[in-house]
């Protein structure tokens, strides 16, 4: 690991958040941390960024990075929010979700080297919202595909995920860009991988779709603010960029099959990490 400079050894974090198909900026942020040898001492993530985050941290290299690359430019084919019954089949029979989660969960299995946190290289934990208790629920041993599933189970678009009796949907719901588990856990050098929504305008919603949206922004946005604001004296956090300036935030999600645009966020959060990165020296 190495330590930022100027500075004594610290205990860095990667602080992945949710966000979908936008989740593809956080590759690029990754990119751009290992190439300058920034590893991480242990990893927290939420949803898309539980995924990318469990893939660095079985195995935190360039090497990880350039995988989980291939694998976001492979998902406009692999069709990870498709059905073999189709999305109104699934909202017909089951009522709850329209998309099966079998073709994300052929992806972890592909990606992942180990199958349980215990054999990961870089300590890691995920968040889930649990259903029945209506709480932030912490996956940090055990199996790990049914954790990630959990984390990412969209609610209305992927089924809830049932672990040990209990039901388990997006983690975002309660936590999407968890800083303060992070920091619970001992780091002291945060950085984090957020998809580019906190760095996008809201506007007032035109529909009741863009109403819904708007309003779980606002609360995530609510969260993401107390947390920085927070932070204990001696914790440095570093809110990584994306490098986009397009579309407000409330509606780049709504699109959320659109993998038409991974490479160039791919290669914006490279290039705009990098150079926030480079600054710091």
């Amino acid at each position: 690991m190495a330590d930022s400079p100027g500075t004594e050894h610290r205990t860095i974090g990667f602080v992945l958040g949710g966000g979908g198909h936008l989740g593809a900026n956080e590759v690029g942020m990754l990119h751009a941390l290992l190439e300058r040898d920034i590893t991480p001492d242990l990893i927290v993530g939420t949803s898309v960024g539980a995924l990318n985050g469990v893939a660095v941290a079985a195995e935190p290299t360039l090497e990880t990075v350039e995988e989980l690359r291939k694998a976001w430019l492979a998902l406009g084919k692999e069709r990870v929010f498709a059905s073999p019954f189709g999305g109104a089949g699934n909202l017909v029979r089951k009522g709850n979700h329209l998309h099966s989660n079998a073709n994300l969960k052929a992806l972890i299995e592909r990606l992942l080297k180990v199958d349980r946190f215990e054999d990961l290289a870089v300590p890691f934990q995920c968040v889930a919202a649990g259903v029945e208790r209506a709480a932030e629920h912490w996956f940090s041993q055990g199996p790990i595909v049914p954790a990630i599933l959990a984390s990412a189970a969209v609610p209305g678009l992927l089924p809830p995920v049932e672990i040990d009796g209990e039901h388990f949907v997006d983690g975002g719901l309660v936590n999407s860009i968890p800083i303060e588990k992070a920091i619970q856990l001992g780091a002291t050098e945060l950085y984090i991988l957020q998809v580019g929504r906190i760095e996008q305008p809201l506007s007032v919603p035109r529909n009741l779709l863009q109403v819904a949206t708007v309003a779980f922004e606002i609360s995530r946005r609510h969260r993401f603010a107390r947390d920085m604001a927070s932070l204990p004296q001696g914790v440095v956090g570093h809110v990584l960029p994306t490098g986009e300036e397009d579309a407000p935030a409330g509606l780049k999600q709504l699109k959320y099959r659109d993998f038409t645009h991974v490479a160039q966020r791919i290669e914006s959060a490279h290039q705009a990490t990098g150079h926030y990165l480079d600054a710091l020296v």
